[in-house]
């Protein structure tokens, strides 16, 4: 269960922003499932830039990431013309592979409306194999780390998934 308020997360930066339309819909009259998989993956580009992880990055490094694993919770329903943002933050990470949680935010009607959490790994995309996370990436995403810790606020959704 996710005991999280509003307030438990607005220092965490939005990474994505979005107005749900109609052709999201499922036959249930609400968000389908993909489109939440797709806002979480948004929300990732964001968040990746906010701690050096750019596609400019990825192209003179020839590095990369991929997701791992990932545990999703639809705390909330989500209906067409609901103004949503998904804010992100850093949970914890190894030498090679990070933790993150996103949460899309219902604007309209001030609630979570669901939380992801993923697993992704730095690849070497050369080999096609995962890498060593740079020092001055792994350096923005331990602040990251460090501002999540310092709310004294539990952010694990799923405990069977570590980096």
């Amino acid at each position: 269960m996710i005991n999280l308020t509003l307030a438990d997360i607005e220092s965490f930066p939005i990474t994505c922003s979005a107005v749900v339309l109609e052709d999201w819909l499922d036959e249930m009259g609400h968000m389908n499932v993909m489109w939440y998989t797709h806002l979480f993956s948004q929300a990732t580009c964001g968040f990746f830039a906010s701690w050096g992880l750019t596609e400019e990055y990825m192209k003179e490094n020839q590095s990369g990431a991929f997701a791992l694993d990932c545990h999703l919770k639809y705390l909330k329903e989500l209906h067409v013309g609901k103004r949503i943002h998904t804010r992100s933050c850093a949970i914890d990470r190894s030498e090679k592979r990070f933790r993150t949680m996103h949460f899309i935010v219902n604007e309209d009607d001030g609630c979570i409306a669901s939380v992801g959490e993923f697993i992704g790994a730095h690849i070497d995309m050369s080999k096609r194999r995962m890498s060593p996370i740079p020092d001055h990436i792994g350096q923005q995403f331990d602040e990251q780390i460090a501002h999540r810790k310092s709310l004294g606020r539990e952010f694990n959704l799923c405990k069977t998934i570590k980096p």
